[in-house]
């Protein structure tokens, strides 16, 4: 067995780092595209639960923020990770 694919057993390092960041940067881009345009309220009308609209600040705006430090995270550790791999770790 070669090291990446131990390093990917253990569910450490890089993978799962870029892992993280795709689930980061996927979760802002849907939640930005909830909260800045009007998708999200046009699908609820069309279902019918269009009074909840004035709900949807409360659930988006702090998905958004978490999603945002997810992916800030994901990148600092995938940059902790890779100055490792160099030798350059802190």
């Amino acid at each position: 067995m070669n090291e990446a694919e131990t390093e990917r057993e253990k569910g450490t390092g890089k993978d799962k780092a870029d892992r993280l960041l795709v689930i980061g940067a996927i979760g802002t881009i849907v939640a930005a595209l909830c909260c800045f345009t009007p998708v999200l309220v046009g699908l609820l009308g069309v279902v019918g639960l269009a009074a909840l609209t004035g709900y949807l600040d409360i659930v988006l705006l702090p998905a958004l923020g978490f999603f945002l430090l997810l992916t800030a995270y994901a990148l600092w550790r995938r940059q902790r990770t890779v100055g490792d791999d160099r030798g350059e770790g802190g």
